[in-house]
């Protein structure tokens, strides 16, 4: 019976098919073309987005946008693959109407606009709550890791460069010694092995001279690292490892799971980033209160008060960083606080009082103790090494603090819904897309570059809810942007 024929490649037709027709009209590429035409590229702060009058005429930027948009929802970041897309991929050359920009202009346009990409994103953002999408009650937070475009080796802190030098010393002094008891010896070494062993001691001390100017480099800017290729990116832990990272931020809805807000910081860890990020999510969505979950990393007294303050009400459990339970003593959860006596009953049926105070980061705190108690207290040793006896300390967010453990207590259920919600998009953006790791360099450019990831992770669960054609009606629906006049080649 033979085979399916297909089209013979030489033969013309008298009405040739149009580009048109090579998309299909519930294509993703119709609404982001469609959704770009809505946008006020100027106002966004795009740069060329209205034609200048002289010069050679440049790409218009909605064209580029459009292709960045495209390659992030398809898993393709890479400006070069971008470009060969503009020369072989139908879906891209109608979406740029056969324009084919170069990688370099595909490059700079990214590298250039951070900021405005990051509005983009809001754009969207308001979109979906015009379509209410979002339950704006209850919000996720979590970070993660990406890496950065630097090398471990070309990254440096003070005790691995203070390692680093006392290795160099040490191979200097054996290469000495060595050279010493060739001297010595009757016959002596050869002179190129000498040479040899002379060239490789200068180029260690070298060496020697750049480690010590990187220490100089640290003293001098109070920092903790010094990351050559890119100076703003951290040696970080990552699944028990280090890597040189920057450390992102997503606030998850939980109704449908989009990412509300966004951001990435050179913190190590999560501890200063929970109150910044639920503020961040509550004036998003533009709600009055707002209840925000995340893991115990998230863990701050200040942070909680502050969140409180904002209407937001945190829910974070309490990590258990008590060095008395690896020693096998009591940790201060054994000790029951009472508000009435303002005093901590201990395991022994003692009462601590409040003792002593001091100033931390212009915290005060309270120190709370019972010396005479803890002199003949016979849980003593399962209690305390210290000579005068236990003392308990109490931060001034301590209140609020017990307050959110108790709330949480009354719904453990959220730590579970936790884990559905904000870990899913970082599995998809990580894995799925292989976007574990950025191509630019600097703290601005990569939040411009991370905007992008999240804009295509919620245009494709928004598409997966309503499908292109229902997204085509509502864009249909609002005023589209009028756009500049294209002047003549």
């Amino acid at each position: 019976m033979g085979y399916i024929a297909g089209v013979d490649r030489e033969q013309q037709v008298l009405f040739p098919e149009t580009l048109d027709e090579y998309v299909a009209e519930d294509n993703a590429v119709r609404f982001i073309d469609a959704f770009v035409a809505t946008l006020d590229m100027a106002k966004l702060g795009f740069a060329r987005a209205i034609p200048g009058e002289d010069g050679r005429p440049a790409y218009d930027p909605r064209d580029l946008l459009r292709l960045f948009i495209y390659g992030y929802l398809n898993r393709t970041r890479s400006s070069r693959k971008l470009e060969i897309e503009t020369h072989r991929n139908l879906e891209v050359i109608w979406l740029m109407r056969k324009l084919r920009p170069d990688h370099k202009t595909i490059s700079i346009f990214r590298r250039e606009h951070p900021e405005a990409l990051k509005q983009v994103t809001r754009e969207f953002t308001v979109l979906c709550k015009e379509l209410n999408l979002f339950g704006s009650s209850l919000v996720f937070i979590d970070g993660s890791k990406f890496r950065a475009v630097n090398n471990k080796d070309r990254n440096f802190t003070g005790p691995r460069l203070k390692k680093l030098l006392a290795m160099i010393d040490e191979r200097i002094d054996e290469y000495l010694k060595e050279l010493e008891e060739a001297d010595a010896a009757e016959e002596g070494r050869a002179g190129a092995t000498d040479a040899d062993l002379r060239t490789k001691i200068e180029a260690l001390r070298e060496r020697k001279k750049l480690y010590a100017s990187y220490q100089e480099q640290l003293k001098e800017s109070g920092e903790k690292q010094l990351s050559l290729t890119d100076p703003e990116s951290r040696r970080m832990k990552v699944r028990g490892d280090m890597d040189v990272c920057y450390n992102v931020q997503i606030a998850v809805d939980s109704k449908h799971h989009l990412i509300v807000a966004h951001d990435v910081t050179d913190e190590v860890n999560d501890r200063e980033q929970l109150a910044p990020m639920a503020v961040a999510a509550l004036e998003e969505l533009g709600v009055g209160t707002l209840e925000v979950g995340a893991d115990r990393g998230y863990h701050n007294g200040a942070h909680v008060v502050e969140c409180e303050a904002n209407g937001i009400t945190p829910y974070v459990p309490a990590p258990n960083t008590s060095k008395n339970q690896g020693r096998g003593l009591f940790t201060k959860e054994e000790f029951t606080y009472s508000a009435e006596r303002d005093a901590y009953l201990c395991p022994a049926e003692q009462w601590l009082s409040p003792c002593t105070e001091s100033v931390k980061n212009g915290r005060t705190l309270l120190y709370y103790a019972n010396w005479e108690a803890c002199a003949g207290c016979p849980l003593r040793e399962q209690c305390t090494t210290a000579k005068q006896g236990r003392r308990i300390m109490r931060t001034p967010e301590e209140e609020r603090v017990d307050a959110m453990a108790e709330r949480l207590k009354e719904r453990p259920e959220l730590m579970l819904e936790r884990k559905c919600v904000v870990e899913h998009p970082f599995g998809t953006v990580k894995r799925s897309w292989d976007g574990s790791y950025f191509l630019l360099k600097g703290l601005r450019k990569v939040r411009g570059e991370f905007s992008l990831a999240v804009l295509a992770y919620n245009i494709r669960r928004v598409l997966n809810l309503l499908g292109v054609e229902c997204l085509l009606e509502v864009l249909r629906s609002r005023k589209l942007t009028p756009q500049p006049l294209a002047r003549a080649a």
